[in-house]
């Protein structure tokens, strides 16, 4: 009798690192933009009697895609409707992400999702494991048209009275702007400083505003604690307990928004130019809103040019941080800055690790938050010195404000956007750009992969810090 002798298959392991989600994901944003400007060029995406250069479109189409918000034209009075109808496309597609909408349209067709392309997803939303990232996409998507329906409904009895059925439209195009936090608004030119005694259009624009800046991995978890809670009263065993970055990202979204408006209230109160001549409510109401609109909203209450100079150099510091991660807002995130501040206490009380809620911040996230946050400040230091190498007319606040609200996708501008030339348009482009994919994405966009026989060690050197 022969015995055959069965070989073993070897289960051939995919290498994940090997996709270039860096690249895919910097391209797919690329080529949203570039065919939001081709269409922005039609002739009938422009008002009667005005005219659009290729940088105006280029200008525009970026700042819906990147949603940041800065314009160089009034969104209201340039654009037609079918203008303006792409640019809420471009600002919806930018909000949910080229990745995710690709995936979703995919699905919808019929067709299975590869292994890169489940790679490509995890990697736009910033997610640890591929596991269950097409569901958590699917949701991501049903949730914004949820909320971005609810802010519609809600703008749409501030609007309607004022403007009629065309209110209707404002609402829409109102709520997906606040959702996605770009800033970009068809109402006027003075964005919403006319319905600064509002209370609630702020409030609604806060909501949203706020809504998208948690990111959606708060939200699905906020979601399961209140159905947990209720499950709680049938079932003694289930576990009512928010994880711990939800926890750290509710307290420190609440903590930049209290620091903000405090810091607003005593720097502006007295001004009569912005907030000075409001009632006390009025005050509280527009700080409020100030502090939230610098958390890379782009909405503006009150004149930014204005603003005394204090007040600005302080909404530096909140644009450049933004919202949270794997949400509609920009910046280097809470969570990235705060891992960064609490290592450097931790290091000054001999901690190993920083903790907080009884868990520790990995080194791995404590490299790559000291990496963001040095690459970004770096980049948006250099923008800064590059738009005013382009115009020697531009003021060193005016300068930071505009590249810190650019590559932070803020959108609020010291009434500078507008003037600029071509040369500062084409750098806020740039740092608009970089601010949706992030910095460092570009360095990893370039950098070589090393062969494992390139791998080099290096004795450690002797160097004296501090």
């Amino acid at each position: 009798m022969r015995i055959i002798k069965r070989k073993k298959i070897k289960k051939r392991k995919i290498d994940v690192s090997s996709f270039d989600t860096t690249k895919t994901i910097a391209v797919s944003f690329l080529s949203a933009i570039l065919i939001g400007t081709l269409l922005l060029l039609l002739p009938w995406a422009t008002a009667a009697g005005e005219r659009t250069s290729i940088l105006t479109a280029l200008f525009t189409s970026t700042t819906s895609v990147c949603i940041t918000g800065l314009v160089v034209v009034d969104t209201f009075s340039h654009w037609t409707l079918f203008g303006q109808i792409i640019i809420l496309i471009l600002i919806q597609i930018g909000g949910i992400g080229v990745v995710c909408i690709s995936a979703i349209m995919i699905v919808l067709l019929g067709r299975g999702l590869s292994l890169k392309a489940r790679v490509l997803m995890m990697d736009s939303f910033n997610l640890d494991s591929t596991k269950g990232v097409v569901r958590f996409c699917q949701r991501v998507v049903a949730a914004i048209f949820v909320v971005e329906a609810i802010g519609a409904v809600l703008s749409a009895f501030v609007f309607v009275p004022i403007y009629g059925l065309k209110g209707l439209y404002y609402a829409v195009f109102h709520s997906i702007s606040a959702f996605c936090n770009a800033g970009i608004d068809v109402i006027g030119s003075d964005s919403l400083c006319s319905f600064n005694q509002n209370a609630m259009l702020l409030g609604i624009t806060m909501f949203l505003i706020v809504l998208g800046g948690l990111g959606f991995v708060v939200w699905f978890d906020i979601i399961k604690f209140v159905k947990n809670y209720y499950l709680r009263k049938r079932d003694s065993t289930v576990v009512v307990r928010l994880n711990e970055h939800s926890r750290l990202v509710l307290c420190l979204t609440a903590s930049f928004i209290l620091a903000g408006t405090v810091l607003t209230f005593l720097g502006e109160y007295s001004n009569p130019e912005t907030i000075g001549q409001m009632s006390f409510k009025g005050k509280i109401l527009n700080s409020l809103f100030q502090s939230v609109t610098y958390r890379t909203a782009g909405f503006a209450a009150v004149p930014q040019d204005k603003l005394r100079e204090s007040t600005s150099l302080i909404g530096l510091m909140f644009m450049f941080v933004g919202g949270s991660p794997v949400g509609t807002a920009g910046g280097v995130k809470t969570v990235t800055f705060f891992a960064l501040i609490l290592y450097g206490i931790s290091s000054m009380k001999s901690n190993i690790k920083p903790v907080v809620f009884n868990r520790s911040f990995s080194f791995e996230t404590i490299h790559r938050a000291l990496a963001i946050i040095i690459i970004s400040f770096m980049t948006t230091m250099v923008l800064s010195i590059l738009l005013m190498f382009a115009d020697e007319d531009i003021s060193t606040i005016d300068a930071l404000y505009e590249t810190f609200s650019a590559t932070g996708t803020v959108g609020l501008s010291r009434n500078l956007t507008s003037s600029l030339n071509c040369a500062g348009r084409i750098i806020i482009i740039i740092g608009m750009y970089l601010g949706r994919i992030g910095p460092i994405s570009l360095v990893m966009l370039f950098r070589r992969k090393k062969k494992p026989n390139e791998v080099l060690k290096y004795a450690e050197g002797k160097f004296y810090i501090g």
